[in-house]
């Protein structure tokens, strides 16, 4: 009972502090416990942190404070708790709580929801190179490996777990290493859903498709300069993935249609649930349970290399610092650089001083590793604008939203574009509107078709007004206009043909009140550029050779998606071809230690 009084006043402690009271005159959260005690209030020993997850020192947070939903149950009912949040795995307090510099909000590297925590800082990141630190990386490597792995799998979003429990279902030991204090990369912010055809939710949804069409509408998509091998390999095994997940416990029976896409084939939870957290807290769990080394705070810097052959990695760990570890096979799965935007300016000036939807580590210092290591690129002047990020919010809205029925209005009330064309083309339509946004109207049908839409409901995004004039006043637009576009639409609908904008999907008429809006705009979303990979996810140098030892996975990879990716093929991409890497890898590597 002691332990329960405890955590529940140190837990209201935390909350209160969130509510602007303050609780003491420490300038960090280190000085405020020194006050209650010494170093071992949060510490093994007095040396500080002996390893880079500090999985001592958050056990301690927790002995004290309670865990996430114990924090959560005591924050302020009228903000957006920070403890209840949509992140997966084993989420640290000292991902945000920090001991000897300012704490924090992680949550402010998306969003602006104006915490006021303990001992708090402001969110800031800045680009660090690879090799800032070459005297001592080298150092480092000279001192030789500290340990040893049969695989490393760099980066610990969708594909980076595809691969590590890939690995382990091969017998391979695997050491996977993230930079960010959390996991799950982008893909736990995905929420559209997964491409894959000739699927068994499919059938059981009576939808017909073919492995063949969805080769076809990748290709078009990409403007056929995709490579069509990896195409191939992309929608031929998509089945078998999502049997792969759903064996493995995920539930991808709902299925919808994306843009671009010519039949429904994009699977997510049932009631159209986010499909990222779902894939990556799936995989999460499989990896854990198959006895993972899963490191955070760890990145990359090297890939070390002899022969042609990959021989190890360079660790930077955040709190252990430079070491090595020897390996035959590494998995890169590191993602893409959209949240560096000095770098997509480079290859597209256009989107200069553009947002992004990408989690703040996709910089692109996977792709500078793998260049060091002699990997070719390609396409990486083709970078993608999802078309409707919440600049309120700071997320994406799922493109499922206007999959299931949302219409896009400008700020004349008027409709004026095809909202499930391809996302290069809606986004353009945006830009070119006044205010180079628009808002996404729908109604209480659509709200109730994808439960995700609750989560833009929570974080205070959505305009709600019981009529459309009640809506259109809440918007700021006139309401005979978007009383005449919605009436336009509908009549579109019951006669099944679009004639202004040809909308080929059209599941429901928008006649349900309360109506609801959300103002969108475009943002960096997707690089389709990275390294040059072959069937197997084996990585080509400039002469197109492989690096033994060296594979790929995801948004570090280049010639799946061509000249633009569309929605519901990137989860559908990591977990393909990061089954594929891992597998491989493993393979290899049980070659090599024969």
């Amino acid at each position: 009972m002691k332990s329960v009084l405890r955590k529940t006043a140190l837990a209201a402690l935390v909350s209160a502090c969130m509510s602007g009271m303050a609780y003491a005159d420490a300038e960090y959260l280190a000085d405020f416990h020194t006050e209650m005690g010494g170093c071992e209030n949060c510490h093994a020993s007095e040396k500080g942190p002996t390893d880079d997850n500090l999985k001592y020192e958050n056990t301690q947070c927790v002995a004290c404070h309670g865990d996430l939903k114990e924090v959560a149950a005591n924050d302020p009912k009228d903000i957006v708790s920070p403890h209840s949040s949509h992140l997966i795995g084993d989420i640290a307090c000292t991902a945000c709580h920090k001991g000897h510099e300012k704490s924090v909000a992680y949550c402010d590297a998306c969003h602006s929801f104006g915490y006021d925590m303990p001992f708090q800082g402001k969110w800031e990141r800045k680009f660090v190179p690879v090799d800032a630190d070459k005297k001592a990386q080298d150092q480092a490597i000279a001192a030789g490996p500290t340990e040893s792995t049969d695989v490393v799998v760099i980066g610990s979003g969708g594909a980076g777990l595809a691969a590590a429990v890939a690995a382990r279902n091969n017998g391979a030991s695997v050491i996977l290493l993230e930079k960010e204090p959390i996991p799950g990369g982008n893909t736990k912010l995905a929420a559209g859903g997964m491409n894959a055809a000739e699927t068994k939710p499919q059938a059981k949804l009576g939808i017909q498709d073919k492995k063949s069409i969805m080769i076809e509408d990748t290709m078009k998509g990409g403007r056929n300069i995709n490579d069509p091998e990896l195409v191939k390999v992309l929608a031929n095994n998509s089945s078998d993935s999502i049997d792969w997940l759903m064996s493995m416990g995920a539930d991808m029976n709902d299925v919808g249609r994306m843009g671009g896409a010519s039949v429904n084939r994009s699977h997510r939870p049932t009631g159209g649930a986010g499909v990222g957290a779902e894939v990556a807290q799936v995989l999460w769990d499989a990896a854990v349970e198959r006895g993972t080394d899963i490191r955070m705070n760890s990145r990359v810097v090297r890939i070390l290399e002899a022969g042609g052959k990959v021989t190890g990695v360079l660790v930077k760990g955040e709190h252990t610092g430079y070491y090595v570890i020897k390996t035959d096979a590494v998995v890169l799965a590191t993602g893409g650089f959209a949240r560096n935007n000095e770098r997509v300016a480079k290859y597209d000036a256009k989107l200069k001083g553009f947002a992004a939807t990408n989690h703040p580590g996709a910089t692109g210092d996977g792709l500078d590793v793998a260049m060091q290591a002699g990997a070719a690129t390609r396409d990486l002047e083709y970078i993608q604008a999802h078309p409707t990020y919440s600049p309120v919010g700071g997320v994406m809205v799922t493109e499922a939203v206007r999959g299931n029925g949302a219409i896009l209005i400008n700020r004349e009330g008027n409709r004026f574009v095809n909202e499930i064309t391809t996302r290069d083309k809606a986004s353009a339509a945006i830009l070119a509107q006044k205010g180079a946004s628009a808002y996404l109207v729908f109604d209480d049908a659509v709200r109730k078709s994808l439960s995700k839409i609750e989560g833009y409901v929570h974080l205070h995004i959505v305009e709600e007004g019981a009529t459309l004039a009640d809506l259109a006043k809440e918007m700021g637009v006139p309401a005979k206009n978007l009383e005449a576009s919605v009436a336009a639409y509908n009549k579109s609908v019951a006669s099944g043909k679009d004639e202004q904008f040809g909308r080929p999907n059209m599941p429901r008429e928008l006649n349900h009140g309360p109506y609801y809006a959300i103002e969108v705009k475009p943002a960096v979303h997707h690089t389709m550029g990275g390294v040059v990979i072959d069937t197997k996810g084996e990585v080509k140098d400039a002469k197109g050779n492989i690096i033994q030892g060296l594979y790929a996975a995801g948004e570090i990879t280049g010639g799946v998606h061509g000249a633009n990716r569309l929605g519901g093929n990137a989860i559908s991409d990591i977990v393909t071809f990061g089954r594929i890497a891992g597998t491989d890898a493993a393979k290899y590597a049980e070659q090599e230690n024969k």
